[in-house]
Formats: C-alpha cells, sequence, structure tokens
C-alpha cells in the first residue's frame, strides 16, 4: 500500500504540473486550452528525434524542445486571440482544431510507430522504511519541487506575477490601468506550453512514445485540474496527487482497463462535493 501510494504521488506530480499549465491559460483567458497534450506531444517527439535519431545530448533536445514550445505557444495564442473576447466557448473550441491540426502533424511527420524514450538516469535506488525510492522518482519530486516554488515566487513577487494576477481577477479593470492584457495572456500560454514539455518529457520514459501518449497523459491533468479547480493553482496540484494515488490504487486493486469509467465517477463525485474544486469557497454576495 505504502509502495503503491508513493508512486501514484510521483505520478501525480506530473499530472499537477501538466495542470498548472491548464490552469495558467484558464485563469488569464477563461477558457480551456484543449490543444494543450497535443503541443507538448509534439515536443516530446522532438526531444525523440534529436536524442535518438541524431545522437545528439538529452540538453539538446530539450532545449530544442522548449524553444518549440515558446514557438507553438506564441502562433497558437495570436491565432486564438481574435477569439478570447467573444462568447466563452469559441476559443475553446478553436484549441481542438488546433489540436487536431497538432495531431495530424505529429502523424505526418513522425508516424504512428510506438517508440522509447528514455531518460539518461542511472538505475539506481535506495530502501527507506521499506520503501524502494528510484533515482527517477527523486528527479520528478525535485522538478515538480522546483517548478511549484519558482511559479509561485514569480506570480506572487514580479511585476509580471502581479500582472497576472490582476487580469486574472478583472481583466477590464486591469486594462483601465494600463495592462497589456495580451502581453499578460501570451505569458500565460507560454508558461503553459513549457510546463506541458517538462511533465510530457517526465512521463513518457515511464511508458512509450506515440502520437497519443501524451495526449492521454492530458486527460488524467484535465481530470486533476477539473478536481482541484479551473482557477486555483494550488489546487491543481492537490488535485494531481489525488489523482495520482487514487489511479494507482484504482489499477492495483481493481482493474485497469476501467481507468477512464473510473477517472468519470471520481471528478462526478468530486464536483458534486466541491462544485467549484477542492479549495474553492462558497461564493456569497451583499444583498
Amino acid at each position: 500500500m505504502l509502495s503503491l501510494i508513493w508512486q501514484g504521488a510521483i505520478t501525480g506530480l506530473l499530472y499537477a504540473i501538466a495542470s498548472l499549465g491548464l490552469v495558467m491559460v484558464f485563469k488569464s483567458s477563461h477558457m480551456v486550452n484543449f490543444a494543450h497534450g497535443s503541443m507538448a506531444g509534439f515536443c516530446a517527439f522532438i526531444v525523440y528525434m534529436i536524442t535518438s535519431g541524431l545522437e545528439w545530448p538529452w540538453l539538446v533536445g530539450v532545449l530544442a524542445a522548449l524553444a518549440t514550445a515558446v514557438a507553438l505557444a506564441a502562433i497558437a495564442y495570436f491565432a486564438i486571440a481574435p477569439l478570447i473576447t467573444k462568447e466563452g466557448t469559441t476559443a475553446t473550441i478553436a484549441t481542438l482544431g488546433l489540436g487536431l491540426m497538432l495531431q495530424g502533424l505529429i502523424l505526418s511527420l513522425f508516424g504512428a510507430n510506438i517508440v522509447n524514450l528514455d531518460l539518461p538516469l542511472p538505475s539506481w535506488s535506495m530502501q527507506v522504511l521499506g520503501l524502494r525510492i528510484t533515482l527517477y522518482e527523486l528527479v520528478v519530486l525535485g522538478v515538480a519541487t522546483f517548478i511549484v516554488v519558482f511559479l509561485f515566487l514569480l506570480i506572487d513577487r514580479t511585476r509580471l506575477g502581479i500582472a497576472f494576477r490582476t487580469v486574472s481577477t478583472h481583466a477590464f479593470a486591469a486594462e483601465v490601468c494600463g495592462l497589456s492584457i495580451r502581453r499578460v495572456h501570451l505569458f500565460a500560454w507560454i508558461a503553459s506550453a513549457i510546463l506541458g514539455v517538462i511533465a510530457a518529457v517526465l512521463i513518457v520514459p515511464t511508458t512509450f512514445l506515440s502520437s497519443t501518449t501524451v495526449t492521454t497523459f492530458m486527460l488524467q491533468a484535465f481530470a486533476a485540474t477539473v478536481i482541484g479547480g479551473f482557477d486555483s493553482l494550488p489546487g491543481s496540484i492537490i488535485g494531481g496527487i489525488l489523482v495520482g494515488i487514487a489511479t494507482n490504487l484504482f489499477a492495483f486493486y481493481v482493474a485497469p482497463e476501467f481507468m477512464n469509467t473510473f477517472l468519470l465517477v471520481f471528478i462526478f463525485t468530486s464536483l458534486t462535493i466541491f462544485p467549484g474544486g477542492i479549495l474553492s469557497r462558497r461564493a456569497g454576495g451583499r444583498v
């Protein structure tokens, strides 16, 4: 049981990283980016092409993937930007189209074959209170901790972060005060894309890489976002860990074939108890 909870929490941290990207876009633009998984998957293939195809160092592959993510985020945002100010679902539906286009681009460039993308880490492990902890798990824990601390310091202590919080709270008031809405939106999209790439590069070595692997992984991250709340960055972290532990326990004790059904039930139960997310407060008003 302890081992299952630990492994589920590690996977949940990756869900949380991807979920943070979804929340960043939603808080700034008030829309869901359904192209999040396709963008991260395309960048994961960039890492594979550089490290396995060209046999260049992993650092070069990761830097190239991050640069690609920034470019894709900028292109996607400027394509969607005219629709963000319109009716809420218009821009969200447009991201579905962008995601399908990227899926087609992945298939045309890299094919439909299943490939392996292994992290260049030695097979080291240690025992702590009977729990086997691998170097990979420590790397995931370290990366996730660094990202969370860095992101919250960026949002809480910098001028860009203050602008992001202001736009998230009231975009019209922020614009009246002279803040650039588009600049904040672009920052959120770029940060979201980078978070998606980091999560994808860390999760793929535990399974395999194909045209649908990362998109499927992002469905779990989407469930974490729903449970944690689309407007809550801390909630997405808690939601990711909960989803990771719950799905790991369910797969071991029940059946992995019914994972999607379990996720739907889990989401439905969470929304029934916490309609706005697990960290949401009950709304109130003055008469």
